[in-house]
Order: structure tokens, then sequence, then C-alpha cells
């Protein structure tokens, strides 16, 4: 698969921005243009914090890009598969110009997609991937279909980084030689949730560090859930707990409350990783009180999608797969990124 990378912009000297999709600079006639065009838009859920950030930022560069906001709309999935199925329907029934597609079930891809080509709809899906199988599919068959999103193995791997960096001598509370852990998963069917679930230890193993798993729930992406699961392992488990990863910021905010209701120190006898890089998570990392996170990159990856959707409405041909690179943040560089945001 031919995976391009979009690199993450990072205030400073930290990391130059590079989109692998040129940006549409469009002239009076583009912007014209595009202001009759029509724009599906279909986020899993609007109650996701990170799907918000990336929502709104899609809408606005939508507009300065020469779309009228009348013609961009916008549906929550409510993260039900059968709601969304029908909102994508109503909006090939409508004939919008171009669909973008944040599934709530990227299982459910190959059905979008046949829809989307036999109406003759350009497609661009957004943060949850569809499988390798699905893209080849756009690949072999030359459709107007792509991927814009980031490499949650990357993602992964920076978590178990973080923890790895702190070497075994911080970590190792219990001092059994180990680093014991519990890991609360997003939902289980989704890709970033396996890859971060996985890369994140393989990170620590190839970092030379023994590793064991004390618990591993799934949490669903949500904070509550997250600190219903943390607050039971942490009664279940006490201190022979060491290190929380998250899957994403949210479980992590909750996996906190948790953590503090134990009467545990981040930090000093425990370490909390997430994903996202939401503000609260930043304030949390400013304050010590998370060890890290990793910034999920809104703004390329809501810029990516929609000068891929303007490709497409251009006639013009987009990779299969665009993808933008995470990055990151401990407290070396979270005010950095805290003034990006």
């Amino acid at each position: 698969m031919n995976k391009k990378i979009l690199s993450s912009m990072v205030a400073a000297a930290m990391i130059a921005s590079s989109l692998t999709v040129a940006p549409v600079m469009a002239d009076d006639a583009a912007a014209s243009d595009l202001a009759d065009k029509t724009v599906g838009v279909c986020i899993y859920q609007f109650a996701d914090n990170f799907m918000s950030l990336y929502r709104a930022e899609l809408e606005n560069y939508l507009i300065e890009q020469g779309f009228s906001k009348d013609n961009i709309q916008i549906q929550d999935g409510a993260n039900d598969q059968a709601t969304q199925t029908n909102q994508i329907d109503a909006f090939i029934a409508d004939g919008v110009d171009v669909l973008i597609i944040n599934p709530v079930t990227p299982g459910s891809c190959n059905v979008i997609t046949d829809k989307c080509v036999e109406a003759g709809i350009p497609l661009v899906y957004i943060n949850r991937e569809p499988d390798e199988a699905e893209e080849a599919r756009w690949d072999e068959n030359d459709w107007d279909v792509t991927y814009v999103g980031a490499d949650a193995r990357q993602s992964g791997t920076m978590q178990g980084e973080i923890i790895a960096d702190l070497g075994l001598d911080a970590i190792d509370f219990n001092g059994n030689g180990a680093v014991d852990y519990i890991m609360i998963e997003g939902d289980p069917e989704n890709v970033d949730a396996q890859y971060r679930t996985e890369y994140s230890i393989k990170a620590l193993e190839d970092a030379g560090l023994e590793v064991n798993c004390i618990d591993d729930q799934v949490g669903m992406w949500d904070q509550t859930k997250g600190n219903e699961l943390v607050a039971n392992s942490l009664a279940q488990y006490g201190d022979d707990i060491e290190v929380v990863f998250c899957n994403n910021d949210a479980m992590a905010l909750g996996a906190l409350q948790a953590i503090q209701s134990a009467g545990r120190t981040v930090g000093e006898d425990i370490y909390l990783v997430g994903v996202d890089a939401l503000s609260e998570a930043l304030e949390d990392i400013l304050a010590g009180t998370m060890t890290g996170t990793v910034f999920n990159d809104h703004f390329a990856q809501a810029h990516g999608a929609a000068d891929a959707a303007i490709n497409y409405l251009n006639g013009e041909d987009n990779d299969h797969y665009i993808g933008c690179d995470y990055v990151k943040v401990t407290g070396d560089n979270v005010a950095d990124i805290q003034a990006l945001l």
C-alpha cells in the first residue's frame, strides 16, 4: 500500500508542516465553482471530543476554500451504523457532489463504497481507516475513493516510547523487574484501538523491557467508562499497577479521576498516557498529573480531507491513502503544542 506521510504542524522549530495533498489555493473562478458544490459529511459521533475539534476545523477550512456554509451538511451518526447508513443514503438521494465519511463501523465501508461508486459520488474516508482489502479495491478499480488519517501504529509506538524513556528504575515501583500495566481500549472493532493497544506494548518490548498485563478492558473511547474501569482495576490490583495505557485522552481523563480518587499520584507511584492531545490532557501534562499523550493532528487531517475532496471535484486524482504524522507530547514540549492549538 502506498502510504504517503503528511508531517504535522508544530510550533517553533519542532516539526515543519508538509502536506502531501497540495493545499488548494482557489482563485475567484474556482472559489465560485466550489460555492455551488454540496458536501455531505458523516461523523460517527458528535459527542467524541476529538471529532468535535476535527469537524469544526473541517467546516472552517472548507469555507475558507470557497464552499458555501449552506452547502456543507454535517450529520451525527450517534455511534449507530444504521443511523449513519440512513444519512449516507439520504445524501446520495440528494445528489451531493462529494461525501466525507467518518464511519461508525469500519467494517461497513465496503457497502458504503459500493453505494457511492454506483452513484458516481467521490468519497473521502476520515479518521477511522477501512481495512487493507477494502483500500486495495479502490486502487484495483481506480475509484475516486481515498482515506485521510494517521497511522495508529505510530501513536501506539509513541505511547510506549513515552513510558520506556522513563527507564525501568523509574517505572518499577514494585521491584519485580517488569512494567506492570493496565490497558483501556477504545472500540475493539476500530483499527486505531487495535494498533494502539498492540504497538504501545511492542515499543516497551522493543526497548528491552519485560511487560506484564494486569488488566485489559474496553472503554469505547468514553471518559466515564474510562473512570469506571480504572477505578475497578485499582480497587482489585492496587499498587501492582504501575502504568495505565488509554487508547485516547477522553478515557485517560477518566482514568486520572480514578487514580486521584484512589490516592495515587501520577509521576510518583503510577504513570498515565493517552492519545489526541485534548486541551484538558495538555493542562494535566503541564501540571504533571498526566505523563504524556500523542497529538492527533486534526488540522492536517481536516485540511487533507478537504483538499482531497476538492481534487476529486476538480477532476484530479488522489492517492488512495493520505497519511499524517502523530507527535509525541510530554512535559518537554507540551507548551509548544498548546501554543499551536
